[in-house]
């Protein structure tokens, strides 16, 4: 399987079926959705279970991604968090880039759904922040992480000691390792 798509949840039902949509309409069909629950009280597991996903345990963002690295099987490790969408040819684009580019690390560009002039502008400087870092002190964000199974396993996954920034604490280990590059070809 080229893919495992982990995604940390918590009371998500509003959000999270237009990711889930977005997933069953991809064109590369090598993948796995996983959905690491911390305890939902809505009718978040439900619809991922609707969506074709498997809900396991989860618990603070860091606990529920490595419950769901561990309950994966695919060479690749795609962490998105409940609020993101992607295109159609998301894993498609992705894994014909990481292939291309031999990355076991990446990250995309983010855009807003809406077209607040403010939101823009806060995206555009966070894209601009993650790119430059990503050659000196590499950084990402915990809603678009791909990472390759073999350096996720070296690094020994997300510190869940850490309530916040365990995304870009884990980006920074992996880094010092292989390289983190930001994807060209897809954004969230």
């Amino acid at each position: 399987m080229k893919f495992s798509v982990v995604i940390p949840t918590l009371n998500e039902e509003i959000l999270l079926p237009g990711l889930l949509k977005d997933l069953q309409g991809q064109t590369l069909r090598d993948f796995e959705v996983i959905v690491a629950d911390a305890g939902s009280q809505d009718r978040t597991r439900e619809i991922a279970r609707q969506h074709g996903a498997r809900v396991i345990e989860g618990g603070l963002p860091a606990v529920g991604r490595n419950r769901g690295a561990r309950a994966s099987s695919g060479d690749f490790l795609v962490f998105l968090d409940a609020d993101t969408r992607v295109a159609k040819d998301f894993l498609e684009k992705a894994y014909a880039e990481i292939e291309e580019r031999f990355l076991d690390l990446a990250t995309c560009e983010f855009v807003p759904i809406t077209q607040n002039a403010l939101d823009r502008l806060l995206h555009d400087f966070s894209n601009l922040a993650v790119k430059l870092s990503q050659f000196a002190d590499p950084h990402a964000p915990g809603f678009c992480i791909i990472i390759s199974r073999r350096l996720f396993n070296r690094v020994g996954g997300f510190n869940e000691n850490l309530k916040m920034a365990e995304d870009h604490e884990l980006v920074r280990r992996a880094g010092q390792i292989r390289p983190m590059r930001v994807l060209n070809s897809v954004k969230v």
